[in-house]
Formats: structure tokens, C-alpha cells, sequence
């Protein structure tokens, strides 16, 4: 995958170490005839470190204006919008409609059939109608956020039908082979366009007109997402096994297959054990071929297929060794094939007894025997024969992973994966919703074809709302179509977009997704594989049962996308013109000695010298002869060349060693394009596959270490920086790789996504539920890699007039020292200095929204009677308080509401309050009413309340090293340790948090930030390229601070100098969204269950706070038991009831007469029918109901009491 970190090792060469042209430079490089390989080293070194380096910060930046970050998901819907849809339509054919049986019809003549096609597709824009002006408006994302609409545009379709009636005419058999055949007389004839339904249209893509504007609503909104009902939606990409390969396995019994999306192109060879005796193992192994939901012996298949005798069976298999167990095999298949069929090797007879066994079949297919081989077997290979040497290097894979010359293939290696994103699974969700349409248009048309019925226009019949409805509920509730089971659903597809920071919504948009059945074992699918080295981030990934399942992508990873078809067959000509031969159609000549090619997993030639074949490919490839995402891998040891084109496989980009020479004609320039780069071949993309043909260096420095003496080690490929093989949220992280991984995984995945910061740049525009914003947002002093290349060019202020990507860091720098403070800081808690929270320090503003719907006047009067119309309005109210409210039902912008008020005033016309409470803890000003309608036929409102929140006891913070802490105690300005110069700490924080955490890339950070801070040069703190100890040492030795960043410190309270020295320096912290206001829960007395008369749980139903079993056993170990009795009895559900000490049953109090006709009302037991010996008990109202229920089914619970 990469070099050895000495620069000696041969690791990464893959298949090809050791095999050289004559001046010794490997043939897996680009060489080009006229230059001479010793000189472009020499020009290699006479570039010289410092110009290689700033020529890959600026290669990463160019390469992200290009690419940006979320390219990937952009890029598959723009493929599905241009190509997959049109495809989607075609795929679907012809569809016969037949009329329904009409029993007063005797003749032929009057049937009526049918005939459906869908033709060109075409997208339009996303508009909107507008009543008051009842024309179409063009609908931004803005409108579909505030107006809680879908985001999508209309979807035209041209529709042929064809309405005809068939009669059978009897001809001539000598012409036509057949006695009768079937003339159509076309009785109407319609073909328009018609609108299909309504597809969600992705922001920032083609077909989005936020794609055209220069400035977008917000400066941090990248696109990728999509609008359902106002909500912001995005595609997980999935991780699927591709289908573009041969498959061989052990899990369930050798077999190797012939994996295609159509069912009927599958074809499985499996080695099962033939054993005569039924339920008994151990026979003998023979070969059997699954095709057409059918079984077959091999050698039968083969005679089918026009192989002549069981000696070129023999060498179309080609083995090689004579190997006994694989000779018993053949000879055992030759037996099956015999046992089966006897005389299969006569002309046509394997063809009859293929064709008796597809006739056996539950659903056989319509074709003969002969089309179905041509049709189905290997639908790419043309002749029979090919198809035959095919079939043969299939049972030779299998042969080879039976004795242990080849591995299985390993469903955890990326090589065998792809991702689908936007375009795979939109395509999949509308062949579902299309075929349901044309289900539905089928019945609804099939009753209009009866004699007496006329025909109507199609629209008719095609109900566009069947699609539109279905794509608009599979993202909203998540469920999405199954890969491969037509009438299941999966989870995990959709999700909802995070908005707390900027990172957060960069990262959801970069995830991937790996389905597994069972969350439970699913062997090695969590771990890290070789194969995800610079294309997934080996650290950040949920903890959780989704570990090591959900993934991210690395930073400079991009996913391909489908090359079109037309394209595809240029390159196959490109092949032939590298030599490439044509497979020859015969099963006589031999292949000895030549390598198999394929393309996407289908063999299209063979080629004599595949060392020269792949590398004048990968030159055409770089001198774009070949379009740059094409995939080229050399296997010697299987005697192969792959070739891929298809989407969804990871490709990186890295620099070709090679052509770094062609970089003098850069000298000079101040920014590059990365278009231009990958034209002269300096950077290529490369994936999986190939990679493993490369030997890769970490960085520059490795290519110009000497060893020996001598030159240097040949890589053909070099990193651009080595913190591109992390994810986006790792690879910002100071000083990463001088801390704990779990650490790191902490930062990236937790609190990175937790922090405050500033979400949006258009809040005025947005109804978000709930939003944090962080006052003073600041950026970091440090430097990293990344965010410098995915900066904003063009300003003054950071290094080579960069500013590093301000929104991926949210939280400010503060001065921290490494102290014990009164005992306030244990266990990870935080001292911060009041006077700093005082001036502004971490204070956020929390935004959240509340929201109300009422019915359209003109569809409500139709539908509802009139009292039971809802409106907005203020109307005296038992339920809340109302004097904010104005007498639209809208509180005032400023107002000040409090827990109990009503925020949105609605009532019906009956008099019942419909209005909206603030519940308990909630409390806000008003900062913007919003009134609006969607286009359900509903109006809604939405009121914004808006709080302002310094830093209290309890709130969450974090460093950038996974180091979490709650504040534990507001120290006063005065009485905080000062430095000799006057600095006073912002944060004072425990220095047992270092040593077991592991985490000195903290004391790192602030120590290189007091540098930075005192107008230190040295900035950089990237992961795997970070500055040694020495030099940050020496950026604060020249500072004229300690080496170390230890200070001398004075108590604040006594003015004395404090012995020890305390280490302080700039830290960067961030405030997480978990805050004590938030989680406070209190209640002295409240609201209890109606049933079982217990406090409620919810806590802004003003709940009570659970007292579970484990706090029950501290309790009981502690023997508090008075304690115990009060906290589950006397505050929970305390009550009396009445027991008769006879019977010991349960007494009711009733009402009762007694003698001289009086009435009295006390407890009496039934089953002893008096009214004395009953005393009233204490008991938890939950036992009593238990008692009452018992009773309810015949069971009697009996109580013995004692006096106490």
C-alpha cells in the first residue's frame, strides 16, 4: 500500500516486483521514449524539497476547488439526471396489455389489446404555482425550507400506446415455418408527453438553480442534500459487493459465480459431493452448473455449447498440473454428466436434454433452448465457443481456490466493493414506483378495452402521483428498496442532515454505510482492512453497534462515476490498438502463454505481453488517450489484466514520480488548476486495484532519501501529504498523531460534531427546530494541511495568502493552564475564570422553534363543519398565559415568554383552545414570527425564541484531543494565579487528565500556540508531518519563555509566589451542545400517571426523577432504609386501603343499610359479610391495582397484617 517509513522496503509493489526493463526502471511506470530515465531523476532532486512541497499544497488546493468535498454525491445525481433516468425508463420495454374475458364474445375478432412504451425523458426545473398570480414561479431551496415543500421538479415522459385488435391468419409454412400466424390491426394509435410524477432535485446540482448564482444563500452550504417537506435529507452511500467480477467462495461450498444485476444471466459452478448413498458424506466431488434455475452437469453444458470431446473440455479447463484430486474430480463429472444423460455426446442431444430440464422449470423462459445459451450465457461473449472458454477459465478458478493456488475473494477488500450513492439507489427506488404505476395503469386500462368502451388519453391511466408520493415517503421515513429483495425495505439509507457546525454537515455528507443482516457476528466486516489506506479514515467511525460498519471517507477521496456507453466502446478500440488480440471463436487453438483482459468484469480479448499492455495503458491514460478514472490492474500470478469503468469504486489522487520532471514548465506560477495536472500526467487518480501495483512513497522526503549511496528507491507514486489518508474531522486535528487513538476517535467523531459554532450564514431565512450559534467564534492559531488547502484564496491574512477553512473549527482559544484549583478540577471538571465568561467567552445563542398548523379557509369549509375550524387567534385560555400574544394569535418580536406562556394562539370556532405551550424549562425571547403555507393545503406558523447563554455549572467542554470536562466552579478574576507579565488563565484544568489519556499532542498545541502567539513563523501542526519538540522549543526559547512553556505563577488570594512551576499556553476549546440548563430536572410536587398514580418521566412534563433498581441498591447497602421507604413509598404513590383480618381479603368501603333503616358508608368485607375486625393498611397504590387486576380475573390475594 505505501513504503516503508526507511524508504528501503519493497512494500506495495504487488504482482510485479522484480520484473524490469534493461536499464532498470520498472515497467509499472510511466516512461516515455524520449526521456532518459537518469536524467529525470537528477531533475527530480534539482526541483528540490521546498518547491516539491509547496507544489503539493498547492496540487491539494487545486484539487479541491475542482472536486470541493462533496463532489461525490453531486456528481452521481448530475450521471442519474443526464443518463440513469432515460435508462431507468428503457429498461422497462414493451408492455402487452390484454382486455378482460367477456363471455358474450364468440369470435377472436372483437378482442382488444394493448401496447405501452416509454420513450425520451425530459426534467424541468424546480417551479412552484402561485395562486395570487396563478403562474409558475421558479422554487428555490429557500422556499421549500420555509414552506415546508419538496424540493422537486416535474418529470415528462413521451408515452406510445397502441390500441389493436390480433387475428390468426392462416400462411404459407414454407415461408414463415409456420402454419398460422398472428396479424395486428392497429385500432388507435396515440403517443404525447405526459408528466410521470415529481423527482427530488439535489441542491447545487444541474438541475438546481442555486448551481448558476455567483453567492448562495449561505457561504457554508455545499449542496448534496435534498428538501423533503422542508426537512434536509441525504443519501448514506452503501457499500455493495460489486458484480463486476468473478466470485469465489468457501462459505457455503466451493462455488464461483457469475454475478449480474439480471437474474437470468447468473450462472453459479458449485463443487458439491455426490454421494450414492442418501444423508451420508464423503462421496465423491463432482462439478454441477446453476443456470436458468436449473441444474446441469458441466460436461453437459460444454457439449451444448459445441465442444466435440472430453479432451478439449480437458484443455479449454487448462489446469495446468496434474494434480490427482483434480483428475478424480473431472472424471467424476464425466460420470454425473453420463449417469444423467447418456448419450449427451451425440450431436444436439446435451441441447435437448438442456431443454427438456428448462421446460421442468417453474416459470420457463419463452425462447428456445439455443436463444436462451445465446441470449443469457454470458450475454457479452457473441459465439458459443468463446462462451465455452469462458465457461472453462470458470471451472478452472474454482479448481485452482479447491487445491489452495488461489484465494477466495474477500468481501471485506474495498477492490471488491462499491459505493452506491444518489444514482444507483434513486434508480432502484423508481423501478419500483414505476412499475407500481404501470400495474395500476394496466387494470385501470385493461377495463376500457372491452368492445363497448373507448380509449382514452393516457394521462388517464398513468397516475403521476404514484411516483411522486412514493419518493416523497421513502425519504421521510428512511426505508429504502432492497438491493436485491423485491418486496423488502431497508433502513439506514436516508438521514436527516446534522446542522450543529459546518464540519458536522461536511462529515454526515461523507459517510459511508455497510449493510449487514445481523448487527450481532458479522466476523471481520468491523475491522480495518489494507484496503481502506487513503480511500476510508482508519479512525473515525461510530462507537456503538454501528462500529467499524459506518465509515468516512478520506479527505481526498472521490468516488467514480459511470462512463458512457459510447465512451466504453472507444476504449475497447484503444485495446486492440495496445495489442490487444480478439478472443478467437474456436476451441482448438491454444491460449498458452497470454493474459486474459477484461473490461467491467467481461472478457473482451487476450494480450501476449501484459507487462507492456498495462503500462502503455496507464501512459494513454495519463497523455488522456483514456478518460483519467480508468481503472488498469496487471495480476501475474491469476494471468490477468482488469480494467475498470464503472461508478462507484474510490479513487485518490497521487503524484506520478515519473512525470514530476514535466513540473519546470510550473516554475514560477502562483496557483495551478488540477484539470492541467491530470492532462500532463504529474497526478493521477488511482483505485483499489491498481494500487496495489504501486509503490508508493509517504511523502517528498522519501524520494530524495539516499540509501547506500546509492540512487534512490524507485517509487512510481508519491502521497501529496500524508494527513489526506485521514478524514475530513481527523485530519484537523492538531498534533493527532501524538495522541491515543481512542482519543483521536473521540475528537472526530463525538465532540468535532457536538461543538458550537456557527452553522449557517442565513439564519434569517431558516426555521431550524433547534440551532446553537456561538457569539465570538474564533479560529485556531495552529496550522493543518487540510483546512490551509480547503481555505479561501485571495486573502492576506494567513500563510501564502490563505485562509485556513474558518467554519471546520468551532470554538475560540483560550489560556490554559495545568493546575489543581481548591480541589474544583477533579475528575476532568473545568475552572474558568468569571471575569473572561463576564466578556464574552464561549456565549451562544440558542434558537428554538415552535410550530403550528391550521387548515386552508377554502379546502376547510368544504370538508369540516363549521365549529370544528381551526384558526390562529388569541382567546382567553385556561391552559396558559396569553398577554404576549397579539390578536392574530402571535406573540410581539421581543416579547419575553416563560415556561407556562402560550407561544401560538389557535382556537376553534366552538371555543376549544388549540394553542401551543411552553412547557416546563422552556423560556425565550421572541426573535422572528414566521406565516406561511405549503402545498398540503395547509398554514402553518412558526414563532423562533431565542436565548442567550453564558458558560453555567455543568456545561460541557472539550479540547481538540478528546479531553471532555464539565465546568465545575466560576473563579473570580482576582483570585486566579498571574503570571510575572500579568496573564491570568481562562481555563485551569487537572494534570491527572494527561498521563492515563495519553494525550500530549494538547501540551504540544500549547505550547506551539504560545510560539505562534509571541510571532513565532513555525505554524504547522498537521498529523504525520507535525514540527519535532526541539523545533516548537526553540520557536518559545526564542519568545524568551521557558523551553518547556512552564511559568512562574503568583497566588492570586495571598500575592505569594507559588514553588512550582505551572505549564500554560493557548488552547483551543470548544463548547459541546450538552448543557446543564438543558438537563436539569427538579420537582417538589407535580403531575402523576392517571393509572398508576405515580410521578410522570417525561421532564418537560414537570416529571419526577426515576429511582431505579441499582439506586434502590445503594440504598438498601448504605442501610438507609427510612431514606428507602420515603423515596419509593411516601413520594411516590402512597395510598390506604381496608383489610379484613378474618378472611384476610381486601374490604370495599360501601354504602350500606343496617338495622332501623339507616344508611351508613364505611368498609365492609364481602366474603365475611360484617363490617368489624377491618383495619386500613398503608401500601403503594401499584400493589392495589396489581390486587384489583388479579381480582378482575378470579384470582384472590389474601394480606396478613400486623400491627407496627
Amino acid at each position: 500500500m505505501g513504503a516503508s517509513p526507511d524508504g528501503k522496503g519493497n512494500v506495495g509493489m504487488g504482482s510485479t516486483s522484480g520484473e524490469k526493463f534493461a536499464n532498470g526502471t520498472d515497467l509499472n511506470m510511466d516512461i516515455d521514449e524520449d526521456d532518459d530515465v537518469f536524467d529525470e531523476l537528477v531533475s527530480v532532486q534539482e526541483l528540490g524539497e521546498e518547491f516539491l512541497r509547496n507544489f503539493c499544497r498547492k496540487a491539494a488546493v487545486s484539487f479541491f476547488n475542482q472536486y470541493g468535498l462533496v463532489s461525490h454525491q453531486i456528481n452521481s445525481y448530475n450521471d442519474f439526471i443526464k443518463y440513469g433516468l432515460q435508462n431507468t425508463f428503457d429498461s422497462f420495454g414493451e408492455f402487452v396489455i390484454h382486455s378482460g374475458y367477456d363471455p358474450s364474445k364468440k369470435g377472436e375478432g372483437d378482442w382488444r389489446h394493448a401496447r405501452v412504451k416509454f420513450g425520451k425523458v425530459t426534467v424541468e426545473r424546480p417551479t412552484f404555482w402561485a395562486v395570487t398570480g396563478g403562474n409558475e414561479l421558479n422554487m428555490l431551496p429557500r422556499h421549500a425550507r420555509l414552506q415546508n415543500m419538496t424540493y422537486s421538479s416535474r418529470m415528462k415522459v413521451t408515452v406510445e400506446l397502441q390500441v389493436y385488435t390480433a387475428k390468426s391468419v392462416k400462411s404459407d409454412k414454407f415461408k414463415t415455418g409456420r402454419e398460422e400466424i398472428v396479424e395486428e390491426e392497429i385500432v388507435h394509435q396515440d403517443n404525447r408527453e405526459i408528466i410521470i410524477g415529481r423527482i427530488p432535485v439535489m441542491v447545487k446540482s444541474e438541475l438546481c438553480w442555486m448551481n448558476e448564482v455567483e453567492k448562495s444563500d449561505c457561504d457554508f452550504d455545499h449542496g448534496g442534500y435534498f428538501l423533503i417537506k422542508g426537512a434536509e435529507k441525504i443519501f448514506i452511500a452503501q457499500e455493495q459487493i460489486s458484480l463486476k467480477r468473478l466470485w469465489i467462495s468457501n462459505i457455503q461450498g466451493w462455488t464461483v459465480a457469475y454475478r449480474s444485476e439480471v437474474k437470468r444471466n447468473r450462472l453459479i459452478i458449485r463443487l458439491v459431493e455426490n454421494s450414492k448413498v442418501e444423508y451420508i458424506k464423503g462421496g465423491e466431488k463432482i462439478l454441477t452448473v446453476f443456470f436458468l434455475s436449473i441444474e446441469i452437469p458441466v460436461w453437459i453444458l460444454f457439449f451444448a455449447l459445441g465442444v466435440r470431446s472430453d479432451k478439449e473440455v480437458v484443455s479449454l479447463i487448462d489446469y495446468g498440473s496434474s494434480d490427482s484430486s483434480i483428475t478424480n474430480i473431472l472424471f467424476a463429472s464425466i460420470r454425473d454428466a453420463d449417469w444423467k444423460c447418456r448419450n449427451f455426446r451425440e450431436e444436439s442431444a446435451a441441447l435437448n436434454h438442456l431443454d427438456r430440464l428448462r421446460k421442468e422449470t417453474r416459470f420457463p423462459p419463452e425462447e428456445s433452448v439455443e436463444e436462451c445459451l445465446g441470449k443469457y450465457l454470458f450475454p457479452s461473449l457473441k459465439g458459443f465457443k468463446q462462451k465455452a472458454r469462458f465457461l472453462g477459465y470458470m471451472v478452472k478458478s474454482l479448481l485452482q481456490a479447491f487445491t489452495g493456488h488461489r484465494k477466495c475473494d474477500n468481501r471485506d477488500d474495498f477492490r471488491n466493493k462499491r459505493l452506491e450513492l444518489a444514482g444507483e439507489l434513486l434508480e432502484r427506488e423508481m423501478k419500483v414506483h414505476i412499475a407500481h404505476a404501470r400495474r395500476r395503469m394496466a387494470k385501470t386500462l385493461q377495463r376500457d378495452l372491452y368492445a363497448d368502451r373507448t380509449v382514452r388519453p393516457i394521462e388517464h391511466y398513468l397516475d403521476a402521483s404514484i411516483v411522486t408520493n412514493g419518493l416523497s415517503r421513502a425519504f421521510s421515513t428512511g426505508a429504502w428498496s432492497h438491493p436485491y429483495k423485491k418486496m423488502e425495505r431497508i433502513s439506514g439509507v436516508v438521514a436527516n442532515l446534522g446542522r450543529a457546525n459546518p464540519l458536522q454537515t461536511m462529515v454526515d455528507l461523507r459517510k459511508t454505510r455497510q449493510q449487514v443482516q445481523y448487527t450481532g457476528k458479522v466476523g471481520d466486516a468491523r475491522y480495518p482492512h489494507p484496503s481502506h489506506w487513503g480511500k476510508v479514515c482508519f479512525l473515525s467511525t461510530p462507537d456503538g453497534e454501528n462500529c467499524g460498519l459506518v465509515k468516512n471517507l478520506a479527505t481526498t477521496a472521490l468516488v467514480s462515476t459511470n462512463i458512457v456507453k459510447s465512451v466504453v466502446e472507444s476504449i475497447v478500440d484503444t485495446l486492440f490498438d495496445s495489442g490487444m488480440e480478439k478472443v478467437v471463436n474456436d476451441t482448438s487453438s491454444s491460449l498458452d502463454g497470454k493474459d486474459k483482459v477484461f473490461l467491467n468484469g467481461e472478457w473482451v480479448g487476450v494480450c501476449e505481453d501484459s507487462l507492456f499492455f498495462a503500462a502503455e495503458l496507464r501512459r494513454k491514460r495519463r497523455r488522456k488517450e483514456l478518460p483519467y478514472q480508468v481503472e488498469i490492474k496487471r495480476d501475474e500470478h491469476k494471468g490477468e489484466v482488469r480494467i475498470f469503468t464503472d461508478a462507484g469504486r474510490i479513487l485518490r489522487p497521487l503524484l506520478v514520480v515519473e512525470n514530476l520532471f514535466k513540473l519546470k514548465a510550473f516554475k514560477g506560477k502562483e496557483n495551478y488548476a488540477f484539470q492541467p495536472l491530470l492532462d500532463k500526467g504529474i497526478v493521477e487518480l488511482i483505485g483499489a486495484e491498481e494500487e496495489e501495483d504501486c509503490r508508493t512513497a509517504w511523502g517528498i522526503r522519501y524520494l530524495l532519501t539516499e540509501v547506500e549511496g546509492k540512487q534512490p528507491v524507485k517509487y512510481t507514486h508519491c502521497e501529496l501529504d500524508m494527513s489526506f489518508l485521514l478524514g475530513l474531522s481527523c485530519g484537523i486535528i492538531p498534533f493527532a498523531n501524538h495522541d491515543h487513538a481512542r482519543r483521536v476517535l473521540y475528537q472526530a467523531q463525538k465532540h468535532s460534531q457536538q461543538a458550537i459554532g456557527f452553522s449557517t450564514t442565513n439564519p434569517n431565512i431558516r426555521v431550524d427546530t433547534l440551532s446553537h450559534q456561538m457569539y465570538y467564534p474564533q479560529r485556531p492559531l495552529f496550522h493543518t494541511m487540510t483546512a490551509d488547502c480547503l481555505g479561501k484564496s485571495g486573502f492576506p491574512l494567513g500563510q501564502n495568502r490563505l485562509e485556513p477553512k474558518p467554519e471546520l473549527y468551532n470554538g475560540q482559544n483560550a489560556i490554559v493552564a495545568v493546575n489543581v484549583h481548591l480541589g474544583y478540577n477533579q475528575e476532568d471538571s473545568l475552572v474558568m475564570n468569571r471575569a473572561s465568561i463576564e466578556r464574552g467567552m464561549f456565549r451562544t445563542e440558542h434558537v428554538r422553534s415552535y410550530k403550528a398548523e391550521v387548515d386552508n379557509k377554502e379546502i376547510q369549509e368544504k370538508r369540516r363543519k363549521a365549529e370544528d375550524i381551526v384558526n390562529f387567534g388569541k382567546t382567553e385560555s385556561k391552559i396558559g398565559r396569553v398577554d404576549s400574544l397579539d390578536d392574530d394569535g402571535f406573540p410581539y418580536i421581543g416579547a419575553s415568554l416563560q415556561s407556562g406562556d402560550i407561544v401560538i394562539g389557535r382556537f376553534a370556532e366552538s371555543g376549544a383552545d388549540h394553542g401551543v405551550k411552553l412547557k416546563h424549562t422552556e423560556r425565550g425571547m421572541v426573535q422572528k414570527v414566521v406565516l406561511s403555507s405549503n402545498d398540503d393545503g395547509k398554514n402553518f406558523a412558526v414563532v423562533s425564541l431565542r436565548q442567550v447563554r453564558s458558560p453555567c455549572l455543568g456545561d460541557k467542554f472539550s479540547s481538540m484531543h478528546g479531553q471532555k470536562g464539565v465546568l465545575g466552579f466560576l473563579e473570580s478574576h482576582e483570585n486566579f494565579p498571574f503570571t510575572t507579565q500579568g496573564i491570568v488563565p481562562d481555563i485551569v484544568i487537572n494534570p491527572h487528565a494527561f498521563p492515563s489519556r495519553q494525550t500530549p499532542g494538547q501540551l504540544l498545541e500549547a505550547a506551539l500556540g504560545k510560539g505562534i502567539a509571541c510571532g513565532g513563523s513555525k505554524r504547522h501542526a498537521t498529523p504525520f508531518s507535525t514540527l519535532s519538540i526541539d523545533a516548537i522549543t526553540e520557536q518559545l526559547h526564542r519568545a524568551g519563555f521557558s523551553r518547556w512553556g512552564n511559568e512562574r505563577v503568583y497566588n492570586g488570594r495571598t500575592g505569594e509566589m507559588v514553588r512550582s512551576l505551572i505549564f500554560m499556553g493557548p488552547t483551543f476549546y470548544q463548547r459541546l451542545v450538552h448543557m446543564a440548563e438543558d438537563k436539569v430536572k427538579f420537582r417538589n410536587t407535580g403531575p402523576v400517571h392517571p393509572l398508576t398514580r405515580q410521578p410522570v418521566a417525561d421532564r418537560k412534563r414537570y416529571g419526577g426523577i426515576k429511582f431505579g433498581e441499582m439506586e434502590r441498591d445503594c440504598l438498601i447497602a448504605h442501610g438507609a432504609s427510612a431514606n428507602l421507604h420515603e423515596r419509593l413509598f411516601t413520594l411516590s404513590d402512597c395510598s390506604q386501603m381496608h383489610v379484613c383480618q378474618n378472611c384476610k381479603n381486601a374490604a370495599n368501603v360501601i354504602e350500606r343499610t343496617v338495622a332501623a333503616g339507616r344508611k351508613i358508608r364505611g368498609p365492609y368485607c364481602r366474603v365475611c359479610q360484617s363490617g368489624d375486625e377491618i383495619v386500613k393498611v398503608s401500601v403503594p397504590y401499584g400493589a392495589k391495582l396489581l390486587c384489583q387486576e388479579l381480582f378482575s380475573m378470579g384470582i384472590s390475594l389474601k394480606f396478613e397484617t400486623q400491627l407496627c
